[in-house]
């Protein structure tokens, strides 16, 4: 899977050491290396590295993910999971590569059929808001 074969310049470079809260909306592609608390947007791609710590979740077209992400993931064109990687959420695309040694605490879907997919999402979206849902009116009731 050739995730990142055309256009590779960075629009938006996280660094080692720095630390963001709050969400992000990117044009184009984003590498983060720091930490983030908060959902990433991007119309582009993403790589996760090695170092990063994203508390959100993640919406691009391609993600490349070395890291620790305890969030969901959407990015249809493809999905690279490397060794080094831990992701706690679900995980959403059209392609899906895993490195030994990586770890998914979540639901994964990787359908290459785009109405397939295309369905999987909404019913995917579907479930998370009915779950959420349940979970907000049941706090108010012991």
């Amino acid at each position: 899977m050739a995730i990142f074969t055309d256009d590779i310049s960075i629009n938006t470079l996280i660094g080692v050491g720095a630390s963001f809260t709050g969400n992000l909306r990117i044009s184009g592609f984003i590498r983060v290396d720091g930490d983030i608390d908060g959902n990433i947007e991007t119309s582009g791609r993403i790589i996760v590295g090695e170092k990063a710590r994203i508390r959100g979740n993640i919406s691009a077209t391609a993600a490349v993910v070395g890291g620790i992400v305890e969030g969901d993931i959407i990015a249809p064109d493809g999905v690279k999971v490397l060794s080094s990687a831990v992701i706690i959420g679900d995980v959403m695309t059209r392609h899906l590569e895993v490195g030994e040694g990586s770890l998914i605490q979540g639901q994964y879907v990787a359908l290459s059929d785009e109405n397939e997919y295309n369905e999987a999402v909404i019913h995917w979206q579907d479930v998370k808001a009915i779950r959420a849902k349940s979970l907000f009116s049941d706090q108010g009731t012991l």
